[in-house]
């Protein structure tokens, strides 16, 4: 069965601890609502830097990309219905979904 990347860009950031606990729960709920298609439930990045063609390095991200998901189901179609419903969306982040080559 084919596997896909979730690939989570930008999004706001919690105003408060209390906030961003009340997302946390929410994206756990929708995570155990996917079940047994969660290969991997979250990999956020934490610190990353860009390794430029000129083989000069910087601190940071040349995206906005803060970490991705892998699900296992039967089509795209099925992919993208599951991330329509995942609470990232409701922080203004956007979601870029890829099958694997595997």
């Amino acid at each position: 069965m084919p596997q896909y990347m979730i690939t989570y860009i930008g999004g706001d950031k919690p105003a408060t601890v209390e906030e961003g606990q009340q997302h946390y729960a929410l994206y756990k709920d929708w995570l155990r609502s996917l079940g047994s298609v969660v290969l991997n439930p979250a990999t956020p990045f934490r610190i990353t830097h860009t390794v430029n063609p000129d083989g000069s390095v910087s601190i940071g991200s040349a995206s906005s990309m803060s970490g991705y998901s892998v699900i296992e189901v039967d089509s795209m179609e099925t992919a993208v219905k599951a991330v329509k419903r995942c609470p990232f969306l409701g922080i203004n982040g956007s979601l870029e979904v890829s099958e694997l080559v595997t």
